[in-house]
């Protein structure tokens, strides 16, 4: 007898349809699993047997041959488990051919007969929602990171036997949907506040937030990078509904979601060492799954001692900066996942952290030092639009009592400029997913961009003499757009341009700390 279960597999972030088609037909009792199945699918054989008996069920000595459908498309991960065993129940007829109709099934099997949880709830959640009427049954433990798709059905029972006897009775149970705590704006155990001194820097990382621009801090050990760079989320606007969604779907896939509590902070920050491997860091594996630049989608990728990372590495980044995706090609299939991240990282200008010191303390020769920051390649050095010398804070700035802006301070600035840029590009984006100056196309942001004529002289003439590309120029003008967005301007003028300019390198690859600073030994390049 022949039956089939609809289920359904997460490819990137997204899912798609697979029909399970059993046979249970006479003759040497045996197991076969068709339509490019993995090992861990493969493996199901066993599982599904001792969960059917386990269960209070029998399983006739039978051939039986599973099918999943489409059988170009190759399968992976233990979720299939349960509508292999609802489709052998029904080829054995033990549950009728028609107990499944309208329903979506995934899950894993305990030996016990137990529905164990899976990954990628969510993005099965999304694809059962274009069904109308469908009813996606899966395991309880995921049932929390389901419930965020409102417009699907959700069924989920503890175990097998009492999942067969509701599709028995046709009184399968619609699950209890509680929802997740709202985290708005959790309280931030960190704050700008907590910085002393450091004002070009502060400023810079402003900017970067108020505009989602990519950001380079270069000082000496102990200047503080790193304090100011986890600090970072706590000035970003909170995330939308729709990147909400688009956080916990990578998550998801990833398998790095608590089944309890499914929602990502306020923003995704991802921090990789240096020793991180390609494949940790864009994604990759047989079964693709999503590295750190996916992991940080919507949020911040932190790259400490930047230098540090292999050259390789570092411009692999450039396509995920220029893209905001990552495309992991292999021979039967390409995967997808989102990479939309605003970039921070921190270097040392030279191996000993004191190239620039005025105090002389550099013991690196020029040759070792031009070597150490040949490491970062003009192509990507040009893809990070805010380049800020971080220099050492004196001692007298380290009073508690004179603190600086804090986070929530900040934030309102931030805010209020995303929001200027939403409705700037509201009209345009049409589903393109542009938030924020730094993602808008080049022909969109000249459309939208009134210059000042004096501050367009500037910007030309500065571009010839740092000799910028086409892509540096569209760069700096987005971040005086941004700026001009700080202070509430409609047009950009000369002063947004020159800070602008102050956040180019002298020449793109460069690091230096050869450059403007301020009285607190922060400043541009």
């Amino acid at each position: 007898m022949l039956a089939a279960v609809r289920s359904a597999a997460v490819l990137g972030i997204d899912a798609y349809d697979v029909t399970v088609e059993v046979d249970a037909a006479l003759g040497l009792p045996q197991w076969t699993i068709v339509g490019l199945a993995a090992g861990a699918v493969k493996e199901s054989r066993e599982r599904v047997h001792s969960a059917i008996v386990n269960a209070g069920f029998t399983l006739p000595p039978r051939r039986v041959t599973v099918n999943l459908a489409p059988a170009d498309t190759p399968k992976s991960g233990s979720a299939f488990d349960l509508p292999i065993a609802l489709a052998l129940l029904m080829a054995t007829g033990q549950l009728a051919r028609s107990a499944a109709d309208g329903l979506t099934v995934v899950g894993e099997l305990g030996l016990d007969g137990s529905i164990r949880p899976i990954r990628g709830a969510l993005p099965l959640a999304r694809h059962a929602a274009r069904t109308p009427g469908e009813t996606l049954v899966l395991p309880p433990a995921n049932i929390t990171e389901a419930s965020l798709v409102t417009t699907v059905r959700l069924a989920a029972l503890p175990e097998l036997g009492p999942l067969v006897r509701a599709l028995r009775d046709q009184l399968l149970p619609a699950a209890e949907t509680p929802r997740p705590p709202n985290r708005a704006r959790v309280a931030d155990s960190v704050d700008f506040a907590d910085v002393a001194g450091q004002a070009g820097a502060k400023r810079a990382l402003e900017v970067a937030a108020a505009g989602g621009h990519n950001v380079l801090l270069i000082g000496p050990p102990g200047a503080g990078k790193t304090m100011l760079a986890r600090r970072l989320p706590t000035i970003l606007p909170v995330l939308s509904e729709t990147e909400t969604l688009d956080v916990i779907a990578v998550h998801s896939v990833a398998g790095v979601l608590a089944s309890d509590d499914p929602l990502p902070p306020p923003r995704p920050f991802r921090s990789p060492h240096h020793t991180v491997s390609a494949a940790g860091l864009l994604g990759g594996g047989s079964a693709p799954r999503p590295g750190e630049v996916s992991l940080a989608h919507h949020g911040v990728l932190f790259l400490d001692e930047l230098l540090e990372f292999p050259r390789s590495l570092l411009d692999a980044l450039r396509q995920p900066l220029e893209d905001g995706r990552v495309v992991i090609a292999r021979a039967r299939r390409s995967v997808t996942f989102p990479a939309r991240f605003t970039l921070i990282a921190a270097t040392n200008p030279c191996p000993c952290g004191q190239a620039g010191d005025p105090r002389g303390a550099c013991r690196c020769t020029p040759a070792v030092v031009a070597r150490y920051q040949s490491r970062l390649s003009g192509p990507l050095a040009d893809r990070i639009d805010v380049h800020v010398a971080v220099g050492a804070v004196p001692l007298r700035s380290l009073d508690p009592a004179a603190p600086g802006d804090s986070s929530a301070t900040m934030r309102g600035r931030v805010d209020a400029a995303r929001g200027i840029q939403h409705k700037r590009y509201d009209a345009m984006r049409s589903g393109h997913g542009i938030t924020c100056n730094a993602h808008a196309p080049g022909r969109w942001l000249q459309a939208e961009t009134p210059v000042a004529p004096r501050a367009r002289e500037l910007l030309v003439a500065a571009a010839e003499r740092l000799a910028l590309s086409a892509r540096g120029y569209h760069r700096v003008l987005k971040v005086a757009r941004t700026i001009a967005d700080l202070e509430g301007d409609d047009m950009v003028g000369v002063p947004a341009v020159a800070e602008a300019l102050r956040y180019r390198p002298a020449e793109c690859g460069a690091v230096t700390l050869a450059g403007r600073r301020g009285a607190d030994g922060a400043g541009a390049i």
